[in-house]
């Protein structure tokens, strides 16, 4: 989270306020709610798929920032990131775009007009679960330089060899997110057609109530499905242990295909607050792997 908390810390200061996702991280919400408020930076969830709730959450609070994950994680929601960017520019507010889901070859904000884009570079850019990094892009040159500033102030720069493992998963990310969308969308049709499934998050599905938008700004849907298991939670708790080909793991973006529970993992500092996420939610991250032996292992461990 030091790229987040740099963003934060360079562009807000004590009694300002911040809107964010009802449905974001677990990590962002940790920083808001645990980290930020010690510094007296306020923050209020709003829904980032409803223009019109942040257009009034903008109005009511008057936000130095609005922090945007498009699509979210856990539950894949999506922004209208160009509808966003007007609604903060006439609040005076700065919008920044969370784009680890969808990775610069799939989404563009700052072409969308954010201003400020994050990746975990840990996830889709490394995409080989052997670095841990962020990245931060702004279209503002002093913002630059303050960022700047706070990353040789506190340390947060990359080492060398672990910018050297990102630029080599950088070589390839084209071709993996190709293969990312291709599965993504093959797991979640067979989800969505489980009988143990009650509900699937995927953008790629015509259903999904941010599809079109994703369809204008997007150029694939991505690796990452959720679903609500129907068996309620001890079902989706058994399910995430009786995988093979899925590996147990809070991580996500790797050629290898994870599962996790997040409300007892990436999630579970959020119990109890307005971002709690459902107790039957299995998320996935789906990998590069042939997607027949993927689909036959999730089937396997749903019964």
């Amino acid at each position: 989270m030091a790229a987040e908390d740099c963003l934060v810390r360079a562009v807000c200061q004590p009694g300002d306020h911040v809107l964010i996702p009802h449905d974001a991280y677990g990590g962002t919400y940790r920083l808001f709610d645990k980290v930020m408020a010690g510094w007296g930076v306020t923050y209020d969830p709003v829904p980032i798929s409803d223009a019109e709730a942040v257009r009034a959450a903008a109005a009511a609070h008057r936000p130095t920032l609005i922090w945007v994950e498009s699509p979210t994680n856990p539950l894949l929601s999506i922004a209208d990131i160009a509808a966003l960017a007007q609604i903060a520019r006439a609040a005076g507010a700065l919008l920044a775009v969370d784009n680890t889901f969808a990775s610069p070859y799939l989404q563009q904000p700052l072409a969308l007009g954010a201003d400020a884009v994050i990746h975990s570079t840990t996830k889709y850019l490394g995409g080989h679960s052997d670095v841990v990094g962020g990245a931060l892009i702004v279209t503002d040159t002093g913002l630059a330089e303050r960022l700047a500033f706070l990353r040789n102030a506190v340390g947060s720069a990359g080492a060398p060899f672990d910018s050297w493992l990102t630029l080599r998963g950088v070589k390839t990310l084209g071709v993996r997110m190709d293969r990312h969308c291709d599965n993504g969308a093959q797991v979640a049709k067979m989800l969505a057609n489980h009988p143990r499934v009650a509900q699937v998050y995927y953008p790629g599905l015509p259903d999904h109530p941010g599809h079109e938008v994703a369809v204008k700004q997007m150029r694939g849907f991505g690796g990452m499905v959720s679903f609500r298991h129907a068996g309620g939670e001890a079902a989706a708790v058994e399910m995430c242990g009786r995988t093979r080909l899925f590996t147990l793991g809070e991580s996500l973006g790797g050629v290898e295909s994870l599962i996790e529970h997040p409300a007892r993992m990436t999630h579970a500092s959020a119990a109890g607050s307005p971002l709690e996420v459902p107790p039957d939610l299995v998320r996935l991250s789906v990998g590069i792997e042939n997607c027949d032996d993927l689909i036959e292992d999730l089937r396997a461990a749903l019964g």
